[in-house]
C-alpha cells in the first residue's frame, strides 16, 4: 500500500502509516461508488470495503501542494457542516489562516453578494460531499476547486480532488485534517524539515462531546475541592489543641509547677469570679416588687 507516484522526500513514515489505520482510516461502508473504485484495497468477508492507505497518504500530498501554492492564506476555505469536523476545520484554519464555515453553510455564501456572509475564495476543502452538498453546487457555479474527504460511497460530482478515507469516524476525520494542515505547513516552510515532528498533537482535531467535557469538569472540580477542605479541617484542629496545651499552665499553676495533675484546680480570675457572683445573686427587690399585667 505504500504510494508509488511520489518523489521519495514525499514518501509516508511508518508513524504515519500507523496513525492512519489506528485512526481507522482506511474503514469504509459498504456501498462503492464507480468514481471511488481506483481507491479501494479490497472488500471483507463481511462486505466492508477497506481504502488504500496509500492513495490516501497521495491525495493529502497533493492537496497539500494545491493548498500551499495559493498566495494568500485566507483565499482557502474550509467547510464541515457534520459535527464531527466542526473542531477539525476551525484548528485547521487557526494553524494555516484559512476560513472556516463550522455547521450550517449559508446559502448564496459563495454566489449572492448581497449576504452578509459573502466569500469569494479560491479553493474551498469539504468534510463530506453528501453533507456539504450546498457548498460544493455554489463553488461549481462560480469556477472554484473542491478538495473533499470521500468515503467509499460519497457522491464525486463537481469534486477535484477526493481524498479516499473514512468520513465518518471522529477520529479519522480529525486525523486527516491534521495531516493536511502538517503537510501544507511543511511546505510553507513553518516546520523547518519532514524530519521536525510538529509539537501539535492530533488530540487537537478530534472532536469533543461538549456533555462528556462537561461531566468531566463537574467532577475534577469535586475532587478538587475535597481535597481543598481536607488540609483545612486538619490545620484547625491541631491548632485548635496547640491552644488548648498552652494554656494548661496558666489555668492550673500549682499542678504545672509540681507535675500531679490528679488534684489540680484551675485559677479562676477575678473578673470571672464577680461574673458568676452576679450570675447567681438572687433577684432584686425591683423585679421582685415589679407589677404584674392582668393579662399574664
Amino acid at each position: 500500500m505504500a504510494p508509488a507516484n511520489l518523489p521519495s522526500i514525499f514518501n509516508a513514515t511508518s508513524t504515519d502509516i500507523e496513525q492512519l489505520l489506528a485512526a481507522q482510516c482506511h474503514i469504509g461502508s459498504k456501498n462503492l461508488g464507480v468514481n471511488m473504485q481506483p481507491y479501494l484495497w479490497k472488500t471483507r468477508a463481511d462486505g466492508v470495503n477497506v481504502v488504500n492507505i496509500g492513495k490516501t497518504w497521495e491525495k493529502i500530498t497533493l492537496a497539500a501542494r494545491i493548498i500551499a501554492a495559493i498566495d494568500n492564506p485566507s483565499d482557502v476555505c474550509v467547510i464541515s457542516a457534520r459535527p464531527y469536523g466542526q473542531r477539525a476545520v476551525l484548528k485547521f484554519a487557526a494553524h494555516t489562516g484559512a476560513q472556516a464555515i463550522a455547521g450550517r453553510f449559508t446559502p448564496g455564501s459563495f454566489t449572492n453578494y448581497i449576504t452578509r456572509s459573502f466569500k469569494e475564495p479560491r479553493l474551498i476543502i469539504v468534510t463530506d460531499p453528501r453533507t456539504d452538498s450546498q457548498a460544493i453546487k455554489e463553488a461549481s457555479y462560480v469556477n472554484i476547486p473542491v478538495i473533499a474527504l470521500c468515503d467509499t460511497d460519497s457522491p464525486t460530482e463537481y469534486v477535484d480532488v477526493a481524498i479516499p478515507t473514512n468520513n465518518k469516524g471522529r477520529h479519522s476525520i480529525g486525523l486527516v485534517w491534521w495531516m493536511l494542515a502538517r503537510e501544507v505547513l511543511r511546505l510553507r516552510g513553518t516546520i523547518y524539515n519532514r524530519e521536525t515532528p510538529w509539537d501539535v498533537m492530533p488530540d487537537l482535531y478530534f472532536y469533543r462531546d461538549p456533555e462528556a467535557e462537561a461531566e468531566e469538569k463537574g467532577e475534577e472540580d469535586k475532587a478538587a475541592a475535597a481535597e481543598e477542605e481536607a488540609p483545612v479541617a486538619a490545620d484547625s484542629g491541631f491548632a485548635a489543641g496547640a491552644a488548648d496545651w498552652e494554656a494548661a499552665p496558666a489555668a492550673f499553676p500549682a499542678a504545672a509547677a509540681t507535675g500531679d495533675w490528679s488534684e489540680a484546680a484551675p485559677v479562676v480570675p477575678a473578673t470571672w469570679e464577680s461574673g458568676a457572683a452576679a450570675a447567681t445573686a438572687p433577684a432584686t427587690s425591683e423585679w421582685a416588687e415589679a407589677p404584674k399585667e392582668s393579662g399574664w
